[in-house]
């Protein structure tokens, strides 16, 4: 209701079936730390039940964008809504639409699998016959059940990505944010982590991910290439790849024509 506690909320897909309304919606959104320009003027919006990815070189302003949705940092200018409610007046609406999983996410290694799983369903107060069917779910499709009563800390690195996810999706997220999730994981882990992903998507979640593999970028639904802040590319896969033999010499030959533009009007400046 406008002028409510949570802030003024902007109808949605939810409320207005068919009319089109993406779940994500960012408006012209820049981050500044001091004058330095880390995301610069990104507008992008995500339907619902889609996978959305970010690729790009190290320091182009993904984790920050990501961070930025997930109101953690707060948008420099511009605006983000989610599900039609504004992350900066709704933050506290948003914190129950969305699953954050950081690049180094906080699983207790002193914990067993079990565990970890069991703070996250207490954190989010996940009670009563909802709380063993969910527990069993996520242990059994992240195939972490044979090793329920392991430390945290003993598994492989893969194994501990699917473990944070899981606890990610404990509560059930219209919307799924991670920051390199798969990030020097082995490739069959990198599979069955995508192989959840892709679950998820069917079920109707909404998934925004940053990777460093091309390959990853290419399940994606929707790309954006991101370099120095900016967007290059936006588009299915396919788009950006066009008639380049890969998806990375698309990529590279973006960027060096971006960081060439770039060296030129600095040399005109």
């Amino acid at each position: 209701m406008p002028g409510s506690a949570e802030g003024p909320r902007i109808p949605t897909a939810t409320d207005r079936a068919g009319t089109g309304e993406p779940l994500v919606r960012v408006e012209g959104v820049s981050l500044f730390f001091g004058e330095i320009p880390a995301v610069k003027n990104i507008s992008l919006t995500v339907d619902r039940g889609k996978i959305f990815g970010l690729i790009g070189s190290d320091g182009a302003g993904k984790s920050s964008l990501l961070r930025m949705i997930a109101t953690m940092i707060r948008p420099t200018e511009g605006r983000i809504l989610l599900n039609g409610y504004d992350v900066l007046s709704a933050r506290r609406k948003i914190k129950r639409l969305i699953g954050y999983m950081p690049q180094r996410f906080g699983l207790y290694e002193d914990l067993t699998v079990g565990e970890n799983m069991d703070f996250f369903l207490d954190i989010f107060a996940v009670r009563g016959p909802e709380r063993k069917e969910r527990r069993e779910r996520f242990l059994g499709f992240s195939n972490l059940d044979p090793f329920v009563d392991r430390l945290a800390g003993n598994l492989s690195g893969g194994m501990k990505q699917k473990l944070g996810l899981a606890c990610v999706l404990v509560h059930h997220p219209e919307i799924l944010l991670l920051d390199e999730p798969t990030n020097g994981v082995d490739p069959v882990s990198r599979e069955e982590f995508w192989d959840i992903l892709f679950q998820m998507r069917d079920e109707g979640m909404t998934i925004l991910v940053s990777t460093a593999y091309l390959d990853e970028g290419e399940k994606c639904d929707l790309l954006a290439l991101m370099h120095r802040g900016v967007f290059l590319d936006l588009g299915p896969p396919a788009d950006i790849q066009g008639a380049f033999p890969t998806l990375e010499d698309a990529m590279i030959d973006r960027i060096g024509k971006a960081d060439r533009e770039l060296a030129h009007d600095q040399f005109k400046i």
